[in-house]
């Protein structure tokens, strides 16, 4: 007789997402191999000392690693690919009734950090997988559309990756929604510059640190 399946969802499930990923996945293996609990002090002095809690920064940059790994340079794609793979919420550290972080928040952290220290950083994460022998190739051109390079990864080498992930951040940099504008930069900038000349002369400058809501 032919059979015909039907999902009948329980109320209530006995399983954990750690069972649910084989040992041999490779986010499952990556998350091993890989010790970035150096990104928080290298980012600290983007944040300030109170309020909402941001993303972890740790979770921020293996996020966009996935979105590279995977040729994914758009934050909504991202997002809907990383929620809906069990190994990368494994990855992430995010359990099955988790959400994860909206992608506006992805772009606007981008933002924080400005091009140059996100992109340091995310080389950083990227030459970590390369010494690990987690990842051996770049993503290649072929008829206009980018794809991952898959036969020829062994030929490919070190610089080329990470000149490769520099070409990635500005993809996601012209796809992000949330741009920020050279007016806008320009304000910012004449900010932090009045700071730096109102406090030069107040007792204690020097060796106080004073942050604002944007930790700077």
């Amino acid at each position: 007789m032919q059979g015909k399946k039907s999902l009948s969802p329980q109320l209530f499930y006995q399983v954990s997402l750690d069972q649910l990923v084989p040992e041999d996945n490779f986010y499952r293996q990556l998350g091993k191999a890989l010790d970035l609990g150096y990104l928080y002090k290298a980012t600290a002095a983007y944040y300030g000392r109170e309020g909402q809690q941001s993303i972890d920064p740790i979770v921020f940059f293996k996020i966009l690693l996935v979105g590279y790994l995977n040729n994914i340079n758009s934050d909504r794609a991202l997002i809907r690919f990383c929620a809906d793979r069990l190994g990368i919420r494994l990855f992430l550290g995010y359990d099955l009734q988790e959400q994860l972080p909206c992608h506006s928040t992805i772009s606007r952290t981008r933002q924080l950090y400005g091009e140059e220290t996100f992109l340091q950083l995310f080389q950083q994460v990227l030459k970590m997988c390369i010494d690990k022998g987690m990842v051996r190739g770049k993503r290649q051109c072929v008829d206009s559309a980018f794809i991952k390079a898959n036969a020829s990864m062994d030929s490919l080498v070190e610089k080329e990756i990470l000149d490769d992930a520099s070409a990635f951040v500005d993809e996601f940099d012209e796809n992000s929604e949330f741009k920020v504008t050279t007016t806008r930069k320009k304000l910012v900038d004449q900010h932090h510059a009045w700071k730096a000349e109102t406090f030069k002369d107040i007792p204690g400058a020097s060796t106080i640190a004073r942050f604002d809501e944007d930790g700077k």
